[in-house]
C-alpha cells in the first residue's frame, strides 16, 4: 500500500542559498507528523513545495499517488493547506470567503451550505460568520483560516503553526480537533511549539538549515534528553539539603538539580548517569536516610533539550 504522502529528495535553491535540502519522508493515514525547527531552517519552504505552491528545484512530493507538479489539480483535490499567517481577504466575512473557497474548489449548492455549517461547527466560527474578517481578532482569523482549509474535508492536511494567535482554550479546541481527525487522515502541523508536539503529534521530524536532523516518536526523541529517566523529588523545605547529600554520591546519578517548581516550591532533580531507571536507588536512599518523601516522579525527558542541542550543537545528545 502506497503512502498518503511521498517526499522524495524535495531540494529547493534561492540562487545560491539552499532553503531545503534533500528533504525525504512519508506519512500515512493515521499519522499526525510535527515538523519542527528553528526560524529560517526550510519549514514553511517545504511545507509549500507540498502543497504545490513553489516548484521544487530537485526532488518530488506526492500526494494520494498523484505528483504535485504533475498533477497540481488532482492534489490540491485532496490536501487541505493552512499558510503561515493565513492571508485572508478583510474584506469579505467569514461566510463569504468559505463560499468563495467552495466555488473555487467545484462545491455548490446544498453541498456547500452543509461544508461550510460542518467547519464552522469544528472551528467554533459560528457566532462571526457574518462579520468582516478585517474587524475580527487574530485568533479568530486564525480559525477561519483552518475552516477553509478543511472545507473540502481533505485526505491530508497540512498546517503552519495552527494555533498561532490563540488563547489557550482556542487552542484547546483545536488539537481537540486535530486528534479526532487524525484516524481518517494525513496530518504535518509545522509548528515551533513542543507542547503541541507531546499532545497532537505521533512523530515529530526537526529539520536544520534545511536538512532533516531528526526523525522519531515524541517518545523516542524524549528518550535523547539527559533527562530520560531523572527523577524530581519533593520533600520538606527543611530537608532538601538533607536529601541532597543522601543522593549526590550514588553511582548512577549524575548530578542533582534544585530547581523551582510551577507552584514556587523547591524541587530536586536527580539526573541519572546513563538515563537508566535510577527510581529504585533514588527513592531506597532517601527513605533511608530519614526522609519524608512528598513526591517522586520519572521524567521520559525534555524535548527542549533536545531540540535545542540537535539544532545548535552546543551539547552531545547520546
Amino acid at each position: 500500500m502506497s503512502h498518503m504522502l511521498e517526499i522524495e529528495g524535495l531540494t529547493k535553491r534561492f540562487g545560491d542559498i539552499t532553503a531545503v535540502d534533500d528533504v525525504s519522508f512519508n506519512v500515512d493515514r493515521g499519522e499526525v507528523l510535527g515538523f519542527l525547527g528553528p526560524n529560517g531552517a526550510g519549514k514553511t519552504t517545504a511545507m509549500r513545495m507540498v502543497a504545490g505552491f513553489l516548484p521544487p528545484t530537485a526532488g518530488r512530493a506526492v500526494v494520494c499517488g498523484f505528483d504535485v507538479t504533475r498533477n497540481p489539480i488532482d492534489v490540491k483535490r485532496r490536501i487541505g493547506y493552512l499558510p503561515e499567517g493565513a492571508p485572508l481577504y478583510e474584506d469579505m466575512t467569514p461566510l463569504e470567503l468559505l463560499s468563495f473557497v467552495a466555488d473555487m474548489r467545484g462545491i455548490s449548492g446544498r453541498a456547500q451550505r452543509e461544508a461550510i455549517a460542518r467547519a464552522a461547527v469544528q472551528i467554533n466560527i459560528e457566532s462571526v460568520l457574518r462579520q468582516t474578517i478585517g474587524t475580527l481578532s487574530k485568533g479568530f482569523k486564525r480559525r477561519v483560516g483552518i475552516a477553509q482549509a478543511l472545507l473540502h474535508d481533505p485526505e491530508v492536511l497540512i498546517l503552519d503553526e495552527p494555533t498561532d494567535g490563540l488563547d489557550p482554550n482556542q487552542k484547546f479546541e483545536v488539537r481537540a480537533l486535530i486528534n479526532e481527525m487524525a484516524p481518517q487522515k494525513a496530518i504535518i502541523i509545522s509548528t515551533h511549539l513542543l507542547e503541541e508536539v507531546d499532545e497532537v503529534c505521533t512523530r515529530a521530524i526537526i529539520i536544520s538549515k534545511g536538512s532533516i536532523v531528526a526523525d522519531g516518536t515524541p517518545e523516542e526523541l524524549a528518550g535523547r534528553s539527559s533527562y530520560h529517566n531523572a527523577v524530581r523529588i519533593r520533600v520538606r523545605h527543611d530537608q532538601i539539603d538533607a536529601c541532597r547529600a543522601c543522593i549526590e554520591g550514588v553511582a548512577e546519578i549524575s548530578r542533582v538539580e534544585i530547581v523551582t517548581d510551577r507552584d514556587g516550591s523547591a524541587c530536586l532533580v536527580a539526573v541519572s548517569a546513563d538515563r537508566k531507571v535510577i527510581l529504585g536507588v533514588v527513592s531506597t536512599r532517601i527513605r533511608d536516610g530519614g526522609i519524608v518523601i512528598e513526591e517522586i516522579r520519572v521524567e521520559r525527558g525534555r524535548l527542549d533539550e533536545v531540540f535545542r542541542n540537535i539544532t545548535t550543537g552546543d551539547y552531545e545528545v547520546r
